[in-house]
């Protein structure tokens, strides 16, 4: 059991969710709407003395310096490339050199908004060795990688660890799952994915764990956010610490990568 390796990961970015719906929330409602479900993430993270990763946007990043330095001491912070709703190639590099500036320290992984599609050699030249960009399910209207692999392994020199799906039907194991499935059954299908797997890769969004109930979202998306998530959050990661032990993408990756190399 001390062997499973617990992934816990944040998308910290701009709250433009709501454009997607119509809205105009203006940037410095999208980043303080952020900065304060970090806040009430960063809480919990101290209470359980955790490591996670955090995959933000260079352009938040850049208004909230003083988050990230402190976050940077204990965490992993990673790159969500330089802006949530836009993307050229050039923001690979850029996102990456920024982030390391702001936190002094170096920057390994990439997640792309959205899961977007990109290619691993731009990746790779950009100078990242890990993406977690995949889920590797079905989900309508967004993506089909129900062919892709659910554990680590490379492309193009990169390693590529998955998101977390369920072991039989692939089910998608992310935060609207987490939001709208009943917990018993969520914790069910994280622990069977963690036995078969021997590790578990989850992600939210920081701005999920503050009240969001008065945008103008589907309720598939702002239900049961704010302190009712935060308890959530407390309740499954009590209860994954009886399972396996938390640790950062980079390090999992870094043991699993030179276990393999010693064969």
């Amino acid at each position: 059991m001390l062997s499973r390796k617990l992934l816990l990961t944040f998308d910290l970015e701009e709250f433009d969710i709501p454009n997607e719906f119509g809205s105009s929330l203006p940037w410095e409602e999208q980043v303080a709407v952020g900065r304060l479900g970090m806040e009430a993430v960063s809480d919990i993270l101290r209470f359980h003395k955790i490591p996670v990763t955090i995959f933000t946007t260079a352009a938040y990043a850049a208004d909230n310096k003083d988050q990230l330095s402190v976050l940077a001491n204990d965490h992993e912070i990673a790159s969500h490339t330089f802006h949530h709703s836009t993307f050229t190639n050039e923001d690979l590099v850029l996102s990456r050199k920024a982030l390391q500036e702001i936190t002094g320290k170096d920057i390994y992984g990439l997640r792309m908004p959205r899961m977007k599609a990109v290619d691993m050699s731009l990746v790779r030249s950009a100078g990242y060795t890990y993406d977690s960009s995949i889920n590797p399910t079905f989900i309508p209207g967004k993506y089909n990688n129900s062919h892709l692999p659910k554990t680590l392994y490379k492309e193009k020199q990169v390693y590529r660890l998955p998101c977390s799906v369920s072991p039989l039907m692939r089910i998608p194991l992310f935060w609207l799952s987490f939001k709208n499935f009943p917990y018993r059954f969520y914790k069910m299908l994280a622990i069977q994915t963690l036995q078969k797997s021997n590790f578990l890769n989850l992600y939210f969004h920081p701005w999920e764990f503050t009240d969001i109930s008065l945008y103008k979202l589907p309720a598939y998306i702002k239900r049961q956010s704010g302190e009712v998530l935060v308890d959530k959050l407390h309740r499954l990661i009590g209860d994954l610490k009886k399972e396996g032990i938390f640790e950062t993408i980079h390090d999992f990756i870094w043991q699993e990568s030179n276990e393999r190399e010693s064969f």
